[in-house]
């Protein structure tokens, strides 16, 4: 296997050459004249040190055929999901030679001016998808899409008993439409289940007012005896201000995340959330996008990870 760490100086060492005329050989430069034997030695010692130019850069040179721009502007950045589906569509691009730049940014006027200058192979774009778009079809929906994470989320809670259910949302103007999504999807899961209607909660300021709308919640709400989070830090907020109030968890009220954040089985007590398979989706995308076969896997459903919360 190649060994992405080779550089162009380790090249040059090796070919006992200057770092420059490595990058004219390799890049194929026509401005400069290069012995012949000087070329052949830089590229057998390439071969053999297993060096490979790096991605980005190459796209550039081929006029941005190679590169591929992933938009995810107005969603959650530190989600477990997202990261791991950001780097295996990252992993999966390169294995077939092409370049990830990824869009955290929510500048429309940016965006297109990028995607005119470089051309890129593709764009996937699931900002729009979520924001602009019908999630229910463009996501997978009910089959492997948010409305399935949802579920899954949802109606753990159910098959352990609790009937009357809140979600916390997080006080962030940014994921107002995720927040509705997720709200609409479980209040749907359950009227199917036939119990009653889902109770919100925000949270998300600071840890004092968190725990006064806890504490005004559970007030309001007394048979509300488990709480889903928007994500993991709605649940973990929720989880801190349970605690804080002497509130016994899970015995009182379960608390239960979403997106399977490292920080959660930290806490105390550990947060029970949902795991999805982010990086698996990462390399479907990769393939599907470069009109590649689908592979032998297929991303796994969404799963609960339980903990002491719920």
């Amino acid at each position: 296997m190649p060994d992405s760490r080779v550089t162009m100086k380790d090249v040059a060492r090796a070919s006992g050459v200057s770092p420059a005329t490595v990058s004219f050989v390799l890049n194929d430069s026509p401005s400069q004249t290069i012995p012949a034997a000087t070329r052949e030695r830089v590229h057998r010692v390439a071969a053999e040190l297993g060096y490979v130019p790096h991605g980005v850069a190459r796209a550039l040179r081929e006029g941005a055929s190679r590169i591929v721009v992933l938009n995810v502007a107005r969603l959650p950045h530190g989600g477990a999901s997202l990261a791991g589906f950001v780097d295996a569509l990252d992993d999966e691009l390169g294995r077939f030679g092409h370049a990830l730049l990824v869009r955290y940014r929510d500048r429309p006027d940016d965006t297109d001016r990028l995607i005119a200058a470089i051309s890129p192979r593709a764009v996937l774009d699931l900002d729009r998808l979520y924001f602009e778009a019908d999630p229910e079809i463009a996501d997978g929906g009910w089959i492997d899409g948010l409305a399935a994470h949802t579920s899954v989320q949802i109606r753990y809670l159910a098959e352990q008993g609790h009937v009357e259910l809140a979600m916390a949302l997080r006080d962030d103007p940014g994921i107002e439409r995720l927040a509705a999504l997720r709200r609409d999807y479980a209040g749907r899961i359950l009227a199917d289940l036939g119990l009653p209607e889902l109770r919100t909660l925000s949270v998300g300021w600071s840890v004092e007012d968190d725990r006064r709308a806890v504490a005004s919640f559970l007030e309001r709400h007394p048979s509300v005896t488990a709480i889903a989070g928007l994500d993991d830090d709605a649940a973990l907020r929720v989880l801190a201000a349970l605690r804080d109030l002497g509130v016994p968890v899970p015995d009182q009220v379960a608390v239960i995340g979403f997106d399977d954040s490292p920080l959660g089985e930290l806490f105390s007590p550990a947060l029970t959330t949902v795991h999805i398979d982010g990086a698996e989706f990462g390399r479907r995308a990769a393939r599907t996008l470069l009109d590649e076969p689908p592979g032998s896997e297929a991303p796994g459903p969404a799963t609960v990870i339980r903990r002491a919360s719920a």
